[in-house]
């Protein structure tokens, strides 16, 4: 980040002082007192910035830079030009991200819009809410009857927290979002736009319309979860919506209700999640990839982007395509489609020529 506009400049350090902090080795001794002053990518840094290398993929762009210092693995330092000084280290971007962690801690999670503390003037807070100390409500945020709020946590400027919601500590809530009908754990970073805890989609479909199902659930979300601008999780209506602890999920997802999310989970942009889904921990979806109503998919399976998948998955699957099946499978198929274009193979839709037609006009 060679110009970090909105945030912080933070302080210099010496290649001795980063070494330590990201438990790596510098090969040249002589440069420990070299100062870095930031961070950047291989084609934008100069001499006072850090940066990483542990693709060859990127190897032009290593041989241009004027980087001051770099960190690689063991296995490509011979790779390095001479004037860029080596920090030894057994995961490059590891390391790199931890020094960023710790150079921009104040990116790590939102701030307050407006830099104040406490209620704002023009926020409405319902007085049978209960706010601990040191929770920030910005402007025109309204809370409503019953809620609790831990401390630490920020309520961004237009939010509207729904009766008797309960929000843990340290969490944020962004700008425009809106919770209804949820219990939200600690350390949760809800981003601006998001929609918690309205209806599902729920209907029983008869000759005479639809027939609207109640929806009496609750949306959980556990600890350090973290949502991305724009998502909607829906309620549940015979059981609960469960956000599993430490999941992640990015911009303009779709969790319908039901659904159980596992522990640590990453879900990418515009995945759509149908009704009573059940995903196991440590499951990845990759960015718009949709999950029919009442599918399983177990522990650790990771689902391609832009993939249908219509069955369960078994854990640790790896499944892509349209509709989902096994990656190897599904790559197979393609490979032998590509193969009877490529020969010419007639369409197996197109009707055989039949022998009596021929010499017809």
């Amino acid at each position: 980040m060679a110009q970090p506009t909105f945030f912080k400049q933070p302080p210099s350090a010496t290649l001795a002082e980063i070494a330590a902090l990201t438990n790596t080795h510098l090969v040249d001794a002589s440069k420990a007192g070299h100062r870095i002053k930031g961070l950047a990518s291989l084609d934008e840094a100069g001499p006072s910035h850090l940066t990483f290398f542990d693709n060859m993929k990127y190897a032009g762009k290593l041989a241009q830079t004027r980087a001051g210092a770099c960190l690689v693995s063991e296995r490509l330092v011979s790779s390095i030009p001479p004037h860029v000084a080596v920090l030894r280290a057994a995961d490059p971007l590891l390391a790199f991200v931890a020094f960023a962690r710790e150079l921009h801690a104040d990116s790590l999670r939102p701030q307050s819009w407006f830099g104040n503390t406490g209620i704002a003037a023009s926020a409405i807070v319902h007085p049978t809410a209960h706010l601990e100390d040191d929770v920030t409500v910005e402007p025109l945020a309204v809370i409503g009857p019953g809620v609790e709020i831990g401390t630490g946590s920020v309520i961004g400027s237009g939010a509207v927290i729904g009766a008797n919601v309960r929000i843990g500590r340290d969490c944020d809530v962004g700008a425009g979002t809106t919770i209804r009908f949820a219990l939200v754990g600690d350390n949760v970073l809800i981003h601006p736009g998001c929609h918690i805890g309205q209806d599902g989609f729920g209907f029983i479909f008869r000759s005479g319309g639809h027939v609207k199902v109640p929806q009496t659930g609750r949306v959980l979300i556990q600890n350090d979860v973290e949502i991305g601008a724009g998502s909607a999780v829906d309620r549940g209506s015979l059981r609960d919506t469960v956000i599993g602890e430490g999941t992640k999920i990015d911009n303009h997802v779709q969790i319908g209700h039901n659904v159980t999310v596992g522990r640590h989970c990453l879900l990418a942009a515009k995945v759509a999640i149908g009704g009573s889904v059940t995903i196991g921990d440590k499951v990845a979806f990759g960015a718009g990839a949709g999950i029919i109503d009442h599918a399983f998919i177990g522990d650790g399976a990771q689902i391609t982007a832009m993939s249908g998948v219509k069955d369960d998955v078994p854990a640790h699957g790896r499944w892509g395509g349209f509709f989902a099946k096994p990656t190897r499978q599904w790559f197979r198929e393609i490979l032998a489609v590509e193969r009877m274009v490529r020969d010419g193979a007639p369409n197996p839709g197109s009707a055989s020529p039949n022998p009596k037609d021929e010499g017809r006009a």
